[in-house]
């Protein structure tokens, strides 16, 4: 089992440095930031951008593997994208991992006054993305060729990657589907598959849920040829309502139930001072000090 942490992009740069330093120091496998303009209840809070955020963390870090969780099709074009998260990952030494998924529909999908899409039409979006950024990651800088691309929501006209990410062909792709159709296409370009669960207010109706994705996820894989047994599934602990966090008890009981269903790696977040995901900074040192007896 492998231990995954969330830091919201909320702090300055100081206080930014030490949370993701002390990640590191604390054991932890890999880091997040949420790839938001905002979220929720906390848009009126302080909340910085992505990529510059992870930049930072990268000169701070030495071997934690970092991610975005998850970057949308809501905001972002895989052009500009793609070269910014290549970057990255040549700063990071080749750390990064792209987390991606269709995008939510609150205020991340409307504010740049694009009309509401229909589920369908969202996973034709991050299916176009997905492999727009695939084919743009792979770009073998000095072939003198340019990438062209005109699709239902993404035009490209002899794009070009100056600079390339330093892992070959391209960094993993983590992909967030809890779909038919967006399981196959994790199992199709990712090499894993995240996901947060169902809506259930109640942990039994929660934990039932994912044992019916974590069985989804084998049919994915055998549908498009790949051996489940090197596919990693991440599952994001956490909600509105559930903090695994919140004691030492409840995310050792967290993480054993999700190995018992093949999960392969866990996220939680950072304690926050209040409101969400507020918690003790005692209690997270204690559950990092616990770690080694979970893996």
């Amino acid at each position: 089992m492998r231990f995954g942490l969330v830091i919201l992009p909320q702090y300055d740069r100081a206080e930014t440095e030490r949370r993701w330093r002390r990640a590191e120091e604390l054991g932890f496998d890999h880091a997040w930031t949420y790839d938001h303009l905002s979220w929720r209840g906390l848009a009126g809070e302080p909340w910085h951008a992505t990529v510059p955020t992870l930049t930072l963390a990268a000169t701070v870090t030495e071997r934690i593997r970092l991610g975005t969780f998850v970057a949308s099709p809501n905001y972002r074009h895989p052009v500009p994208f793609a070269k910014d998260v290549a970057t990255l990952d040549a700063i990071s030494g080749g750390r990064l991992v792209l987390g991606l998924g269709s995008g939510g529909t609150g205020f991340d999908a409307h504010v740049l006054g694009i009309p509401p899409l229909s589920a369908r039409e969202r996973y034709e979006r991050f299916r176009e993305f997905t492999e727009a950024l695939d084919v743009l990651l792979r770009f073998e800088r000095g072939s003198g060729e340019g990438i062209s691309h005109r699709g239902a929501h993404y035009v490209a006209d002899a794009a070009r990657m100056v600079g390339e990410p330093a892992q070959a062909p391209r960094m993993p792709f983590l992909m967030a589907a809890n779909g038919p159709r967006a399981m196959r296409l994790a199992a199709r370009y990712g090499s894993g598959w995240v996901t947060t669960g169902g809506e259930h207010e109640a942990d039994a109706a929660w934990w039932a849920d994912l044992a019916d994705l974590a069985a989804r996820v084998d049919e994915a894989c055998a549908a498009e040829g790949r051996d489940p047994a090197g596919f990693d599934r991440v599952l994001s602990l956490d909600a509105e309502s559930r903090y695994s966090m919140r004691s030492v008890d409840a995310f050792e009981d967290a993480v054993l139930r999700a190995r018992e269903l093949g999960f392969t790696d866990v996220i939680a977040h950072r304690p926050r001072e209040h409101g969400l995901y507020a918690g003790d900074e005692r209690v997270f040192e204690e559950i990092a000090g616990i770690l080694p007896t979970l893996r």
